[in-house]
């Protein structure tokens, strides 16, 4: 026992004032920090859907300058670029991708709307 105890003489370990000061340190960072960040995430998928309905509604308007059209066909809510707008789709000549995240319709005058985000 004696040499346990000449062994240990020298160590200290923390105290519990010592851990409970670090733990509401932290508690206090992480309270903080998560919302924050819960924040950023919404903002990105709201940028997300704006910045792609800007792109279908750039395919639809270079489609109908492309073409010499000044009315499309009404479409109901689609995903899938290569039925959009119907008669004369977007995908492959004017749209990268065929799917898109949300889902779009368009008027007779060419305009699209978002129906959904797809977030």
């Amino acid at each position: 026992m004696r040499f346990f105890k000449k062994l240990h003489r020298n160590e200290r370990g923390f105290t519990l004032v010592e851990l409970l000061v670090v733990f509401a340190l932290l508690a206090i960072l992480s309270a903080i920090v998560i919302p924050n960040a819960a924040t950023f995430v919404g903002y990105g998928q709201n940028e997300g859907a704006s910045t792609e309905l800007s792109i279908v509604q750039t395919g639809v308007d270079t489609m109908m300058a492309h073409q010499k059209i000044s009315s499309v066909n009404v479409t109901a809510a689609t995903d899938n670029m290569s039925l959009f707008p119907v008669g004369n789709a977007l995908y492959p000549d004017y749209l990268r991708y065929e799917m898109t995240t949300g889902t779009y319709s368009t008027d007779a005058t060419g305009l699209v709307t978002q129906v959904t985000t797809g977030f």
